[in-house]
C-alpha cells in the first residue's frame, strides 16, 4: 500500500462534492430537457416537432467539450457575462443529455400499446389526462433503464468540468495530485476510476429501485424490452 494513500484519498475526496453537485443537477436538468422535448417530438404541431427536433440534433451532432468551451470563452464575449464554471457545466451537461434523453421519452412513450391509448379515449379522457394518468405512467417504466445508462454516462461527462477549472475529482486528481506525485500516478488514476465506479454504482442501485417501484404501482414486473435494455446497458 503507498505510503501516500491517505493524502491521495483525501485531496481526491475534496472534489467529490463538486462532482456530486455537477451529476445531480445535471441530471435534474436532463430530466426536465427530456421530458419536455421528448413530448415535443410527439406534439401535434410541426412548428413545436421542428424546434424540438432543431434542439435534439443541435447538441447531439456537435461536441460537449466544444459547448463547454463556448458557453465558457465565447459567451462571455457576446454578452459580457461569465457564468460560474460549476453552474455552467451543469447546464451545458444537462441541456446535451437531455437531447439524447428526449428520443428516449419519445420511443418509450410511443411504445406504449395503442390499445392503451384506445381505452383512455373511450373514458373521454382529455389528451393531457391520457398522457399524465394512462400513457406516462407505463412509458416510465421502459424510460429508467435506458436512463440509468444516460445518467451514468452523465457522470463520466463531468470529468469534462475540469477543462474550465471546475476542481472535482478528476482535476483533483490529474492537475493537483500527479504533478506531485508523478512516479504513484497510476495509483492516484486508479483511485479517480474507483470513485467514479463507486458513483455510477449508486446511480444504478436508486434506479433500480425506482423501476422497481415504478413497476410494481403498474402492478406488473419490468418488461422483458425494459430488462434486455438494463443487461446489455453500458456502465
Amino acid at each position: 500500500m503507498p505510503d501516500n494513500l491517505g493524502t491521495f484519498l483525501s485531496v481526491l475526496w475534496e472534489g467529490v462534492p463538486e462532482t456530486v453537485i455537477a451529476t445531480v443537477g445535471g441530471i435534474a436538468l436532463t430530466i426536465v430537457a427530456s421530458f419536455v422535448a421528448g413530448l415535443a417530438l410527439l406534439s401535434p404541431s410541426r412548428t413545436v416537432r421542428v424546434i424540438s427536433r432543431i434542439y435534439v440534433e443541435g447538441l447531439r451532432g456537435t461536441s460537449e467539450v466544444v459547448q463547454l468551451f463556448w458557453l465558457f470563452f465565447a459567451l462571455p464575449i457576446l454578452v459580457g457575462f461569465q457564468i460560474v464554471p460549476l453552474w455552467g457545466g451543469i447546464i451545458v451537461l444537462g441541456l446535451n443529455h437531455g437531447a439524447y434523453g428526449a428520443e428516449i421519452v419519445r420511443g418509450s412513450v410511443q411504445s406504449v400499446p395503442r390499445a392503451q391509448y384506445e381505452g383512455a379515449i373511450a373514458l373521454s379522457l382529455s389528451p393531457a389526462a391520457r398522457m399524465r394518468r394512462v400513457i406516462l405512467p407505463q412509458a416510465i417504466v421502459e424510460m429508467i433503464p435506458p436512463f440509468n445508462n444516460l445518467f451514468i454516462q452523465l457522470l463520466k461527462s463531468s470529468s469534462l468540468l475540469s477543462f474550465v477549472f471546475v476542481n472535482e475529482v478528476t482535476r483533483q486528481g490529474q492537475a493537483v495530485l500527479v504533478p506531485l506525485f508523478t512516479a504513484q500516478s497510476f495509483t492516484i488514476l486508479l483511485l479517480v476510476l474507483l470513485i467514479y465506479l463507486v458513483l455510477a454504482l449508486i446511480i444504478t442501485a436508486v434506479m433500480r429501485l425506482l423501476e422497481r417501484m415504478a413497476s410494481t404501482r403498474l402492478g406488473r414486473r419490468p418488461s422483458e424490452q425494459a430488462r434486455r435494455k438494463r443487461v446489455t446497458g453500458a456502465v
